[in-house]
């Protein structure tokens, strides 16, 4: 993600600040611009420091405090671009699932500025009942069916269980799985609604994916008790980036494209703050980098990988340094890097 300051006085800010820590402005996203911007009450209405000739109004949810974003004054819908696309959201009079959804929605935001970044197609469900994109967000009830998290037909169901620190950590070791973050969660199951929305009726893209994932039409419902009851095979880490992959070719698109988006705001972050690394070591080991461009203008996947891959191995050694797991626990192997590169050309065709 970008770095944000304060248009008033300069100060850092995170992508979710609705103040100014410093001088105290009040923030307002405006999603077209990608600014985090001061905003000041003027007429009944907000202008933007940005913006200054359009008016706004803060997205309904702020009063949630769970989000930041402006909706332009003259909407009649009150709700922004990532908060229009939810459909349920749970019991806010219970105090922990307001604080559940809001750990919900920051992730949730974050992921709708990456797709917003890409210029993927996005539309809500209210606007396109077949087509569009819509989240439940659900809270387990004593005596029923436990909440599953998945994706059918656009619609997310996430548990708000999975924004308890605790409960998270428990169900990762359970699935012995090495990362399970909102953020993931969020980056896989949209996956699915794109694999609908960019493969599924593309003759030509849904020819290479059969090659490099395999047959789509293979019975989900059988692959997913085999995979449960068999696990992996004993060199899945070969051609796949997870374990889960290996269940079905929809899986092991939807874990490729939670870990393309992981790339990509990795790389708009590094890109942001200039980095570069450039490590002493002996031929042939290099670890070097140089984040001189937006991921998201560049067509190419190569340089995107090539300094990708330093990262992740210099922030896993501080993390290390700190007795803290490895921030990226994954490795790309050759075949995985082609699927990378596969989701990243069908998005920006050169």
């Amino acid at each position: 993600m970008k770095i944000f300051q304060c248009d008033e006085c300069g100060q850092l800010l995170f992508f979710e600040n609705t103040h100014c820590g410093s001088c105290g402005s009040q923030l307002g996203y405006l999603w077209r611009q990608n600014m985090l911007s001061a905003v000041i009450e003027k007429d009944g209405a907000l202008e933007a420091v940005a913006s200054p000739k359009a008016r706004y109004k803060f997205c309904a949810n702020r009063e949630h405090d769970v989000c930041n974003w402006l909706v332009p004054e003259a909407n009649e819908d009150p709700y922004c671009r990532a908060c229009e696309l939810n459909s349920t959201i749970p019991d806010l009079s219970i105090p922990e699932n307001l604080r559940d959804w809001r750990k919900l929605e920051y992730a949730k935001h974050r992921l709708v500025y990456s797709l917003l970044r890409l210029q993927l197609p996005l539309v809500s469900k209210k606007d396109d009942a077949e087509g569009g994109l819509q989240f439940d967000f659900l809270a387990n009830v004593q005596g029923e069916d436990p909440i599953m998290t998945g994706h059918d037909g656009g619609l997310i169901t996430l548990n708000i269980a999975e924004a308890d620190s605790v409960h998270r950590e428990a169900t990762r070791k359970s699935m012995h799985e090495p990362y399970r973050t909102m953020i993931g969660h969020f980056r896989h199951e949209v996956g699915h609604y794109y694999w609908d929305v960019l493969v599924a009726n593309n003759p030509q893209a849904l020819e290479k994916f059969r090659i490099l994932f395999g047959d789509n039409t293979l019975d989900y419902g059988k692959a997913l008790e085999a995979y449960y009851q068999n696990g992996p095979a004993a060199n899945w880490s070969e051609t796949f980036v997870s374990a889960y992959a290996t269940m079905h070719p929809w899986e092991d698109w939807a874990e490729t494209w939670a870990h393309y988006l992981h790339v990509m705001d990795t790389m708009e972050t590094a890109y942001s703050f200039g980095m570069s690394l450039d490590a002493q070591l002996k031929s042939p080991a290099t670890v070097q980098m140089q984040a001189d461009f937006d991921p998201y203008n560049q067509p190419d996947f190569e340089p995107i990988l090539n300094a990708c891959l330093p990262i992740t191995f210099a922030v896993n050694s501080l993390n290390r340094g700190m007795g803290q797991p490895d921030l990226y626990p994954f490795v790309l192997p050759p075949a995985v890097v082609e699927k990378l590169r596969f989701v990243h050309q069908l998005i920006q065709p050169e």
